[in-house]
């Protein structure tokens, strides 16, 4: 297939310390089409010829999840975004999600790729913003850049949206642990209405519970942190080997998205994303979590995926 529906893509390889990691990252979304260490796959795939389903591996840009109506205020000025999800009349994951990147540094186990947001409907803002996806000995890390290059001061949030696999394991029988004290609850549109805490509850996961046994599209804040800020959830298979999602100071805030019609191999089934971002859902109206930069004014954050070997300490 000479023009797949995801652009270029980028076939990573990297040899270091006794392992083998392989990737593979699109030009469209700039997104994680596969993650692999020695031949054990972190992430969740799909064909060459497919879109990603249910957003596989994009990245997330100006704002993660949802914004509510797609209406926002912007110093007193109301603000209206186009409407990416008709079915909940909501604008959803940002302005990048079909966008070709271009790239600007390529490496055998590295890509760096770039897009621009201009103005448009409901955002008055030029940003430029790179991805970096670097093959390290354990996986992957992913680091995000963001400059103003437009004349007024600018808001935005970040995610990504990879789906987590721990090899051939079955999802149903995977654990999955994240130490988080509160979620977000929402309406039926996917809009938070308030937080709750979570323990105690069918949305505590402190313990590690099946992912089999999860329904969960929940977002989590007041997530664990170590002395650096750094914030994991893991999936952990029967036999205890495991894939770590990691995420920097910058990203406070985890989605926990378990479908039961992800397509996989031609079936339908489960999977279980587990998506940083530096803000949730509905951002841009309320203000939380939201970064804000002057003219020329840059940012930059990382999150990543790692393979844990069975019996590894961290």
């Amino acid at each position: 297939m000479t023009n797949p529906p995801t652009g270029e893509q980028h076939e990573l390889r990297l040899e270091a310390d006794g392992h083998v990691v392989t990737g593979t990252v699109t030009q469209v979304a700039a997104g994680i089409r596969a993650l692999a260490v020695d031949g054990h796959a972190l992430t969740e795939t799909f064909d060459l010829d497919e879109q990603p389903p249910s957003a596989c591996g994009i990245t997330l840009f100006p704002w993660p999840n949802r914004v509510d109506g797609g209406r926002w205020t912007l110093d007193g000025e109301a603000m209206q975004l186009d409407l990416t999800e008709p079915s909940k009349g909501n604008a959803s994951h940002g302005l990048l999600r079909y966008t070709a990147y271009r790239p600007v540094d390529v490496e055998p186990h590295a890509v760096t790729l770039a897009a621009t947001v201009y103005p448009q409907h409901g955002w008055p803002f030029q940003l430029d913003t790179t991805v970096r996806h670097e093959l390290v000995a354990d996986g992957m890390v992913v680091t995000h850049t963001v400059e103003n290059v437009g004349a007024r001061r600018a808001p935005f949030a970040v995610g990504s949206h990879p789906f987590l696999r721990v090899g051939d394991h079955d999802v149903a029988t995977l654990s999955v642990t994240l130490h988080a004290e509160t979620r977000f609850e929402v309406d039926d549109r996917s809009i938070p209405v308030g937080t709750s805490p979570v323990a105690g509850t069918r949305y505590d996961l402190s313990g590690g519970p099946l992912v089999g046994d999860l329904d969960l599209d929940t977002a989590y804040r007041d997530v664990e942190a170590d002395d650096e800020g750094v914030r994991r959830t893991r999936l952990t298979a029967p036999d205890g080997t495991a894939t770590e999602l990691w995420q920097d100071s910058s990203f406070s805030y985890v989605q926990v998205f378990t479908p039961r019609n992800f397509p996989r191999d031609g079936v339908e089934g489960l999977a279980v994303a587990t998506e940083p971002m530096t803000a949730p859902a509905n951002a841009l109206a309320t203000g939380e979590g939201l970064v804000w930069l002057e003219p020329g004014e840059s940012w930059s954050a990382s999150w990543g995926i790692r393979r844990i070997e069975r019996g590894s300490v961290g």
